[in-house]
């Protein structure tokens, strides 16, 4: 009878042992990417028409990432034992309307893609340097009553991104990755946006480039800072 009882209790454990694996396996956190050329890669994009820097064939000139495991993203999603969601990056684009030149990017801007990240737990921000490279109007910290004019200044579309993911996300964490190449006026008000909105900041430090574009060194040091940031 006892060996009965004692096996009964065993078999009790192993099933709810089991049964809690499952579990931990269905609950794992989805990260989304909305991002730049730095988070992208050719063929692991949504949607697929977006523009890429980093493709399976490499040029060895450009860079030497040459596989999807050698990006930021995607390190930090294996090795935080997360899921990947959606990754809406788009190689070249603003966070604001103005683009290089001048030029109306509003299409492939941050603002324009913010509600394009399907059902995630986790959105990872990587942006503004291209609004800190093509020297974008900063405009004035505005936080209500955006208007379409507004969404050309830098310091206003920032702030409207963070408003509408956390209106479209709520219980959603997010987190701004900032190069560290950015402009210091840029840098500032991405940390004063970021407070404003209680959205923690990941100020990244000495990332390898090549081109301009981390490389297999900086794709590394990028993932192990998000990752000290977000476990």
């Amino acid at each position: 009878m006892k060996t009965k009882l004692r096996l009964a209790r065993l078999c009790a454990v192993c099933f709810f042992s089991a049964a809690f694996s499952t579990l931990q396996a269905q609950v794992r956190e989805t990260i989304a990417i909305l991002g730049d050329s730095y988070s992208t890669y050719e063929h692991y994009l949504t949607p697929s028409e977006n523009r890429v820097w980093y493709h399976k064939k490499t040029d060895r000139k450009s860079t030497d990432v040459e596989d999807v495991r050698q990006t930021w993203w995607w390190q930090v999603v294996k090795e935080g034992g997360y899921k990947l969601g959606v990754n809406n990056s788009f190689s070249g684009s603003t966070i604001c309307y103005t683009g290089y030149d001048d030029k109306d990017a509003s299409a492939s801007s941050f603002i324009s893609r913010l509600d394009k990240l399907g059902n995630p737990d986790i959105i990872l921000i990587f942006g503004a340097t291209n609004d800190s490279w093509a020297g974008v109007p900063l405009g004035e910290f505005k936080y209500e009553n955006f208007k379409r004019a507004d969404l050309f200044t830098f310091r206003p579309a920032m702030a409207y991104m963070l408003q509408e993911l956390q209106s479209r996300y709520p219980n959603v964490k997010l987190y701004f990755l900032a190069n560290d190449v950015l402009k210091d006026d840029v840098l500032s008000s991405i940390q004063t946006i970021c407070d404003r909105y209680q959205v923690k900041c990941i100020r990244l430090k000495n990332i390898d480039k090549q081109a301009g574009h981390p490389n297999v060194k900086g794709m590394r040091a990028i993932a192990d800072q998000v990752l000290k940031a977000i476990k």
